[in-house]
């Protein structure tokens, strides 16, 4: 199981990444907006998801919305 970011780049727990596109999160008021550094990210279970921590909350967010910094 390799999860990789929007590029094909494989993703490692603690990596940084970005976020491509301005993604609608509830509890957010404007989302995430694209170019938002996540730092120190989780793997999970899944390949197509990370968990990583934006503006004091940990969110799961899918790999294809993420560029490896």
């Amino acid at each position: 199981m390799e999860p990789k970011d929007s590029n094909g780049n494989i993703l490692q727990a603690g990596d940084s990444v970005v976020v491509t596109q301005t993604l609608k999160v509830k509890g957010f008021s404007s989302g995430i907006k694209r170019g938002t550094v996540v730092k120190n990210i989780r793997l999970t279970d899944n390949e197509d998801t990370i968990e990583g921590k934006v503006e004091g909350s940990v969110i799961v967010i899918k790999t294809c919305y993420l560029k490896k910094k």
